[in-house]
């Protein structure tokens, strides 16, 4: 396959302009550590599912019905450690919720 020069120099423009794209998108990433404090933890759908025992439906209801705090980057779900903590607390008892937090190692470092 033969590409002339002006066919060459416009694709290499385009690549170098996605590059640049992408290095500011990396950039952006390596920054992320200010955003979180240091002892808040982040779990997704199959970390949380896990942990408390229930389907991706279960939470899905949770996040419609708005019991469960939520965010998404892209298409991935994440939820803070600080709100699975209080949403169990709201609907465990005392013994429960410690049992919890202790064989979880969810209890604050703060």
């Amino acid at each position: 396959m033969y590409i002339d020069n002006e066919n060459f120099e416009k694709w290499m423009e385009q690549l170098s302009k996605k590059l640049i794209e992408i290095g500011k998108d990396l950039k952006s990433l390596i920054n992320t550590d200010n955003i979180l404090d240091d002892n808040e933890k982040l779990l997704d759908n199959q970390d949380l599912a896990f942990l408390l025992k229930v389907s991706f439906r279960t939470l899905q209801r949770y996040r419609v019905s708005g019991q469960l705090p939520y965010f998404t980057i892209g298409k991935k779900t994440y939820y803070r450690a600080n709100d699975i903590r209080a949403f169990v607390r709201e609907r465990a008892d005392s013994q429960t919720y410690k049992q919890f937090e202790k064989a979880n190692q969810l209890e604050n470092k703060s």
